[in-house]
Formats: C-alpha cells, structure tokens, sequence
C-alpha cells in the first residue's frame, strides 16, 4: 500500500487501509499450510490517563463488511499521552484447513510494537512495548468459505478516542511446498 489510510479517530472498528491496500484473494488460491503475512506500521495518538485499548481484527470476506476472521485481544495503552508514536503489527498465519462454508481457517500469531503500549518508556528514553499476539495459547480463527473470493482487510478499534493511521501495509501469500 502506497497510500496511507484514513486517520480511525473514534472507537468504532475501521479499516486501517486505504483502498489501493485492499487485496481480494481468489477463490480456490489457498491450500493447507500456505502461509500469508501481514505487515503493517503507521503513526498513533493516545490519551492522558485513561488511554484505553487496542484491538485489531483481520476481515475475510466477499465484502467489505465481512467477518472477522482473527481478533486480538484487548492491548493496554500507555497512560502516558502519545503524540505520533509509531506502531508497527507483524502478523503470520498458516492456513490449517481450507473448504466452502465456514470450513477454512487460519492460525494466526504475531506481535504488535509500540512507545503507545502501556508500560513503555517515555519518548527519548529506552525501550518499546512489545506483545505477542494473541498472548493466550495460539488458536484457528474464525472459519470462513476458501472456494470464493475473499477480500482481505485489516481493522483497528481503539476504545477510547485518540487516533491510528496505517502507513505502510504488505500483504504476502506463500504457498506450501513440501
């Protein structure tokens, strides 16, 4: 993605791409244990005190409005204000089983890197946050149809109003080769 997505500002689940970042997979392309990548980073605004959390969701569907296919859990935000952090969401998924219906899923790990994390430094000084995500045990995702084209979209909600732009996203599909 070349473009920057729009600011998500409120604590409503938004698109963090803009529409050039949209990738629709086709039908049929994925086969058990492909691999995709998501690899995303931008800029991030929080709130004094009571900053609140971050969610991001990995939407699978044949519109945009489809189901979230991975959700993260629930990541605490620094109390300490954010002004322009960066952020940066690396995320790996291995295709456990594909299928019509709801038959397809994915599982999915990664880590999300951020001074916005809650118990990072103060800007200037060391250290990030960082956090496996999920940081339970590993699971499938939400099943889905593979045998149809699935447009594939990332989403963040905050839950407190502050602000997240995505500016740079990549989208990689390696198939299994045994």
């Amino acid at each position: 993605m070349h473009t920057a997505g729009a600011a998500n500002t409120g604590t409503t689940i938004l698109s963090l791409l803009h529409g050039s970042g949209l990738f629709t997979l086709p039908g049929g392309s994925l086969n058990e244990g492909d691999e995709l990548e998501i690899d995303a980073s931008g800029q991030m605004n929080t709130v004094l005190t009571t900053p609140g959390t971050l969610i991001f969701t990995i939407n699978f569907g044949a519109t945009l409005d489809a189901i979230a296919q991975f959700t993260s859990q629930a990541i605490a935000l620094n109390a300490t204000a954010q002004t322009n952090a960066t952020w940066s969401l690396k995320m790996r998924g291995v295709v456990r089983s594909v299928g019509s219906g709801t038959s397809a899923n994915i599982l999915w790990t990664g880590e999300f890197t951020s001074r916005a994390g809650n118990g990072s430094a103060v800007v200037g000084t060391s250290g990030v946050f960082v956090i496996p995500i999920p940081d339970t045990a590993p699971a499938t995702g939400t099943g889905f149809d593979s045998t149809v084209s699935n447009i594939i979209d990332l989403r963040a909600t905050l839950s407190v109003a502050g602000s997240m732009t995505c500016m740079r996203y990549k989208l990689k599909h390696e198939a299994w080769r045994p």
